[in-house]
């Protein structure tokens, strides 16, 4: 069960302001300056980071830590979760990321050129900074958890797979409580900019607020972005014996590789994904309320995924689709834990968000029931199955159901 929720997005700080923004139309996407490349658009947060951390803290860690810190405190607050009368150490923390130490050792080379290369300048901070398991690692620190953590590095399929983890490390009683979800600091590193401009997978416009256009015939690229957002899990019966509200219930998911190519993704697989994740949940396509798109902005990814889309639900009449990228561009390591949030509103207000930028839609691209600019109306939502993949061919579905005591 998801009990609580906490984020940190381009265009909101908690998941009120953050819906707001996206049933308003409001997007995140801003100006920035990156080092040997000068302007680039970005998705960037302006939470209180000294709102739970003290600078000392702050400089000694990392963006991304910073970030998980800062969710993990809202998740807990929200959640109305008592850490002492949990045990801190049956508490679990399992987020996704999808690259982690680029920014500290690129500021390190930085800095040292500067001194001819004389590493007696270079911190020793880097180490702790740059290990696989920040930033769960400085949750734990954080808040003085003595349970289980886990970084899990998944490409841009690792919000959600934060989240099966966390769900199935429920079930296997390695834990009480899970934080679970996904980060991202990726805009703090020049080189994912550098990067996707080599592929011609950058995105560019006159306007920054405009330039991630997913599915749009005019799409050139991705815009990335920085985030996180960490959902506390707990089991039914501890969520109904403590009276928690409950946003929702994990009931299915899935996991899979494409085995194809490095970057370019394979339809047929992320179709399977989807249906692995339908059957673990014992539904049916025509099910599914909302599906909630990975759509980056890619010529290529974005019609593979709607060719996957489309031979799952071509026949569901009352399924409906969005896209939050296109409001807060690509969260990278949070995306899908991002995404899935804005989403989870609507088993109570009834409303899904639109997708923004879209002003001519790709043939290839082609998806029934596609929200467009304005939220969609439905009534009664109660299925959202959130999709989220990633490089490497790694791809990761989840379905959430409203729950009904």
């Amino acid at each position: 069960m998801i009990t609580g929720v906490g984020l940190a997005s381009p265009n909101g700080n908690n998941l009120a302001e953050y819906r707001e923004a996206l049933l308003n139309g409001r997007s995140g996407v801003t100006d920035i300056e990156t080092r040997y490349m000068g302007k680039v658009h970005a998705g960037v947060c302006n939470f209180d980071d000294q709102k739970y951390q003290k600078k000392k803290e702050i400089r000694r860690g990392t963006r991304a830590g910073s970030i998980a810190i800062y969710s993990s405190h809202e998740a807990i607050a929200d959640a109305g979760i008592d850490l002492d009368k949990v045990g801190r150490d049956r508490v679990g923390v399992y987020l996704g990321i999808t690259e982690h130490g680029n920014v500290e050792t690129e500021n390190e080379i930085y800095k040292i050129s500067q001194f001819g290369y004389d590493t007696k300048y270079w911190t020793h901070h880097h180490n702790p900074r740059t290990v696989a398991n920040a930033p769960a690692g400085e949750v734990t620190l954080n808040l003085g958890i003595t349970g289980p953590h886990l970084t899990l590095g998944a490409a841009c399929a690792a919000g959600n797979i934060g989240l099966i983890t966390g769900s199935q490390m429920l079930r296997l009683g390695d834990c009480d409580l899970a934080l679970a979800g996904g980060v991202s600091e990726s805009i703090h590193t020049f080189g994912i900019f550098a990067s996707f401009k080599a592929q011609n997978a950058l995105a560019h416009h006159d306007d920054p607020t405009k330039a991630c256009r997913p599915f749009a015939k005019d799409r050139n690229g991705i815009v990335v972005a920085e985030g996180g957002c960490v959902y506390t899990l707990e089991r039914l019966d501890d969520a109904k014996a403590r009276g928690a509200k409950i946003y929702g219930e994990v009931v299915g998911y899935g996991q899979n590789s494409d085995a194809t190519d490095f970057v370019l993704p394979h339809p047929a697989r992320q179709a399977e994904c989807i249906r692995l994740a339908l059957k673990r949940a014992g539904m049916e396509p025509s099910e599914i309320d909302i599906v909630s798109t990975h759509g980056t902005g890619t010529h290529l990814g974005d019609e593979q995924e709607c060719q996957a889309i489309r031979e799952v639900f071509d026949g569901s009449g009352g399924t409906y689709i969005n896209n939050t990228k296109s409001f807060i561009g690509h969260a990278m390591g949070a995306a899908g834990a991002l995404e899935l949030a804005g989403n989870l509103p609507s088993f109570q207000d009834g409303l899904i968000h639109p997708t923004i930028n879209l002003n001519e839609i790709d043939p290839e691209c082609r998806l029934n029931n596609l929200v467009i600019d304005k939220p969609l109306k439905k009534g009664e939502i109660n299925s959202i199955l959130n999709n989220s993949f990633g490089m490497l061919g790694i791809n990761s579905v989840v379905i959430i159901k409203r729950f009904v005591s």
